[in-house]
């Protein structure tokens, strides 16, 4: 198992930037990892799927947000990021971390961001 706790979350003005860490408990390397992945959900729709990262590196992202946020990993702290530049307020949503593993899939409890003027 692995437990997940998302930060970084807050109040942003349009066109401003912030970045979300996700600190798992125990070492990345030390879990067999199929995705890291960022979701969001706004009020009233469903959660997305923002962001992914693979076991090998490799990164994909929403069309709505592709340019714009980044998805990286300290394997030194064994957390996760979400780098979001010219955040607009449809942006606005709780954010959570999860990962794919092979041994279950696992999700942190959010953190909320809004973006607004």
């Amino acid at each position: 198992q692995v437990q997940l706790v998302e930060s970084g979350g807050g109040l942003v003005q349009p066109g401003g930037s912030l970045r979300l860490s996700c600190a798992a408990s125990r070492s990345i390397f030390s879990i067999s990892i199929n995705t890291m992945n960022w979701y969001r959900q706004a009020p009233g729709k469903e959660r997305e799927l923002v962001a992914t990262m693979t076991a090998i590196g490799r990164t994909n992202y929403a069309d709505s947000v592709n340019g714009r946020f980044g998805i990286s990993r300290d394997n030194t702290r064994n957390t996760v990021y979400l780098q979001m530049n010219s955040l607009k307020p449809e942006d606005t949503a709780v954010y959570y971390c999860n990962f794919d593993l092979r041994s279950g899939n696992y999700w942190g409890r959010g953190t909320q961001v809004t973006v607004s003027s």
